[in-house]
């Protein structure tokens, strides 16, 4: 894939496929001033502004009809202060490169999400996150931004310095400015060893707050249809390092997470009664492995097979009655779900509108194959998600609105009032912002 998600004629396209958006023009800014020319430049020509990255989320969120501001030249890392244990870095760097290039220094993240096709600001925007039981989403672990706002001026914000800005712009949506610059707390590399195991869905719940409390990654696949799961711990380790083999990871990682599932998705779609047979098949084809590595081989996996996904944060003591009704609607439903349901959770963090904000948090994520009719299955799922307070991640599928969003966001007055004051003009707006933060 290129590092931009995008069409023909102009026409921009997302990694799932399911939005497009056709601006009148999109630039390429090689600098902070070429950008912030930029973004003066279509408030003068009354054209609404959108940064995007690669098209990873499934929300509208980065559509706009008039002025993208591609950010592939942006990248790279500023600066390594070795010192403070920060890493300063251009806002386009893909998640990937930044995490290859942190390893040479002998660097890493603290925790990260399960893919790194993103770029930095894209991800952080929209609040992505792994699982981690002290250590929260990849915007938890920023240190300082930069950003051009509406009037075409940098502003940079900490802890320290615009400390409002700094609560409210590590998970900003787009909606406050376009992002330049990210500094992450980083620290020396480290060794995870992950253990993966197939379990019954039952005991999972029974044991859920244990095997939270024991781990400090832990996350759950559920296969719908079936009563297995499969379980991933990753904890820190003295070592040795012993990767999975080429071969094995090849046919694990390749094989079966990407061929095989491509397979029975493309069999799922044309024949959906075959699904179930096929979830057994499936969850039991996963045996235990154990291996240990550096972080990001650890916590990122590739992920070819497209889909759609709608993921919601529920409160964490909410996780197992929210399953429990998830699974009987699948099964009272008549739905077919050939895709495995994601289970991660995240400590409590103080970002105004992180899904996460000021409680412990467990995500449920539910996928759909691109090109399957998911409409059925997320509305559903969305109704036990909402009655349990669920906050749905910014970039995934939902149909959420301001209205809901001021009740589950106690902060939420604070974002609007922020963007009020940054973007009076609202440049930055667009359809996907109109609905969830309101005009």
């Amino acid at each position: 894939m290129s590092s931009t998600a995008s069409g023909k004629n102009g026409t921009w396209r997302n990694w799932g496929g399911n939005v497009s958006a056709r601006p009148v023009r999109q630039v390429a800014p090689a600098s902070v001033e070429e950008l912030a020319a930029a973004v003066r430049r279509a408030a003068e020509d009354g054209l609404k502004v959108k940064a995007v990255g690669t098209g990873h989320s499934f929300t509208s969120i980065a559509a706009t009809d008039g002025v993208l501001i591609r950010p592939q030249l942006l990248t790279g890392i500023r600066n390594i202060d070795r010192e403070a244990m920060t890493v300063t870095v251009e806002a386009g760097t893909p998640l990937k490169r930044l995490n290859a290039a942190l390893a040479r220094e002998g660097l890493s993240l603290t925790n990260m999400g399960d893919i790194m096709e993103q770029t930095v600001s894209g991800a952080t925007s929209t609040g992505t996150h792994g699982t981690g039981r002290e250590s929260a989403s990849i915007a938890a672990q920023i240190k300082g931004l930069e950003l051009v706002t509406a009037d075409g001026s940098v502003l940079t914000c900490s802890e320290k310095e615009n400390p409002e800005v700094f609560a409210a712009a590590r998970i900003g949506l787009g909606a406050l400015g376009v992002v330049t610059a990210i500094t992450f707390a980083v620290e020396p590399l480290f060794l995870l060893t992950a253990r993966e195991e197939p379990m019954p869905l039952d005991r999972v719940l029974a044991e859920f707050d244990q095997l939270w409390a024991e781990n400090e990654h832990f996350e759950f696949y559920w296969f719908p249809h079936t009563g297995s799961t499969n379980t991933k711990r990753n904890n820190r380790s003295a070592g040795p390092e012993q990767p999975v083999g080429q071969l094995a990871g090849w046919f694990e990682d390749e094989f079966l997470s990407n061929g095989v599932f491509q397979v029975a998705q493309w069999v799922g779609r044309v024949a959906p009664a075959a699904v179930p047979a096929i979830a057994q098949v499936s969850s039991k084809a996963l045996s235990a492995r154990t291996y240990t590595d550096i972080p990001y081989k650890v916590f990122t996996s590739p992920r070819r097979v497209r889909f759609v996904e709608m993921e919601y944060a529920v409160p964490r003591a909410a996780l197992a009655q929210t399953l429990r009704e998830l699974k009987s609607m699948v099964e009272r439903s008549g739905l077919r779900v050939s895709f495995p349901v994601e289970v991660r959770t995240a400590p409590a963090d103080d970002i105004t509108l992180s899904t996460a904000s000021g409680r412990d948090s467990a995500y449920v994520a539910v996928h759909m194959f691109r090109g399957t009719p998911y409409q059925a299955y997320f509305t559903a799922a969305e109704r036990i998600f909402t009655a349990h307070d669920g906050r749905p991640h910014w970039g995934k599928v939902h149909t959420r609105d301001a209205e809901y969003f001021a009740r589950v966001y106690p902060r939420f007055g604070e974002f609007t009032a922020l963007r009020d004051r940054l973007d009076p003009e609202r440049l930055f707006q667009n359809d996907y912002l109109r609905r969830v933060l309101g005009s």
